[in-house]
């Protein structure tokens, strides 16, 4: 999985600029990380600067280092601005007395929006470079994939414990069914191919996925949850 990055001009708020007992200032953090998603889907990570970041946020570099210390912490928390925002942790705790079913379909359709999009696409394949850090490889996979992973194995946790669903392995479980919502698609789009499906195109295949999902770990053999049982 990949964590899009918006290209969405952040809007800067005025405040005093950090110092020492001071807290530092949000609308500059905020226009930082709204510059190095921009830049970084644009450039790459190599080909940024903390420079040209720095110039596109409109602060000075220094500012940029006293928020976020180096280029690599800056990328990761780039990425992990962007999953909170598309992939919210109130995503994934839904008052549990709600239909299952409507619940994945809400989580696979943020996340099939999000791996996607143009930004995503761009962000992997800057992962996949030969020039691209094992260590910044590691930094992007916990606060992006693994972020979501992790809170969907603990959202199914849940549903085992009410009964509601029959899963020995959630965080296996959490890695199928994202798999299950990438499918070929995403395989396709990293090569190239296809635009992302438009917005029919993606619920069905979304809402393929949930059901082939529940079936799989329905505690009565998957009919539990599915249109018509």
């Amino acid at each position: 999985m990949m964590c899009p990055f918006s290209r969405k001009s952040a809007a800067t708020s005025a405040g005093k600029s950090a110092g020492p007992g001071r807290p530092k200032d949000l609308g500059k953090r905020a226009a930082i990380l709204e510059a190095a998603k921009a830049l970084f889907v644009e450039q790459g990570y190599t080909g940024v600067s903390m420079d040209s970041i720095a110039s596109r946020a409109g602060v000075s570099k220094l500012t940029v280092y006293s928020h976020f210390g180096d280029k690599e912490t800056l990328f990761t928390e780039a990425v992990k601005s962007k999953c909170e925002q598309m992939l919210p942790d109130l995503l994934f705790v839904a008052p549990p007395e709600g239909p299952v079913r409507e619940q994945l379909l809400g989580i696979g359709l943020a996340f099939f929006q999000m791996i996607t999009s143009e930004e995503a696409v761009a962000v992997q394949r800057v992962m996949m470079a030969p020039e691209t850090d094992e260590r910044l490889r590691a930094m992007f996979w916990q606060a992006g994939p693994q972020r979501a992973n992790d809170a969907l194995a603990s959202f199914l946790q849940l549903r085992v414990q009410r009964g509601e669903l029959d899963i020995a392995d959630c965080q296996t479980a959490a890695l199928q069914f994202l798999n299950l919502v990438k499918g070929e698609l995403h395989s396709h789009l990293m090569c190239g191919r296809p635009p992302a499906p438009d917005d029919q195109q993606g619920l069905a295949h979304v809402a393929a996925s949930v059901d082939f999902f529940l079936r799989a770990y329905s505690p009565r053999g998957g009919a539990a949850g599915l249109p018509g049982s």
